[in-house]
């Protein structure tokens, strides 16, 4: 049997399109999935009262997490906390502690993100009142010392008080920095005589 150009062509190109649909069946097919459970997103563990302590090089509490209630989860290995507080400890300054209803730490405690009623609270000293920052959600990098969110903010010291659009504090250098759409009113206290 001779098989002319044409039909030539034609068995070449019908040969061509069951090797392409062959390959594009391959390549858009979902690959073999384990069913061993590491891709769900369940806990593994769960601790009621959970206490967590950061120490420095000198053995000091550099920060403490506490939690009522915490999950573990295997699939990214980070723990989702119910009502943390966060007290961050500095030599020769007041502490800080940063509260929250939810939070959501990382696999090795390298950030801490909390959302639901945030607050950061400054310790009282002998010259300043407490100031408390009230916003609905913030990052924390514990070990760094920093915390930030793009959020609305309102901050409190005594009867004085401050609101803005996102905020970036720094305990290294006790600074909270507003970032935006900043509006206040301020009260001199008093001096003691």
């Amino acid at each position: 049997m001779k098989f002319g150009s044409s039909q030539w062509f034609t068995i070449v190109l019908l040969a061509l399109l069951a090797g392409l649909s062959f390959w594009l069946q391959r390549a858009v097919a979902p690959g073999e999935t384990k069913l061993d459970g590491k891709l769900r997103h369940d806990p593994d563990s769960m601790a009621e009262n959970f206490l967590l302590r950061q120490f420095d090089d000198q053995g000091r509490v550099k920060y403490r997490l506490t939690a009522p209630y915490m999950e573990h989860y295997p699939d990214d290995d980070a723990s989702q906390l119910k009502n943390p507080i966060l007290i961050q400890y500095r030599p020769d300054a007041p502490t800080l502690t940063v509260s929250g209803d939810n939070a959501r730490v990382t696999s090795k405690g390298e950030v801490v993100f909390l959302w639901d009623d945030v607050r950061v609270t400054r310790a009282a000293t002998p010259e300043r009142p407490a100031a408390v920052a009230r916003m609905p959600d913030l990052t924390a990098h514990p070990n760094d010392g920093i915390a930030f969110t793009q959020s609305p903010v309102e901050i409190t010291e005594d009867k004085s008080w401050v609101k803005g659009v996102g905020m970036h504090l720094d305990q290294n250098d006790s600074t909270f920095e507003l970032q935006s759409q900043v509006t206040g009113l301020y009260y001199p206290r008093r001096v003691q005589k």
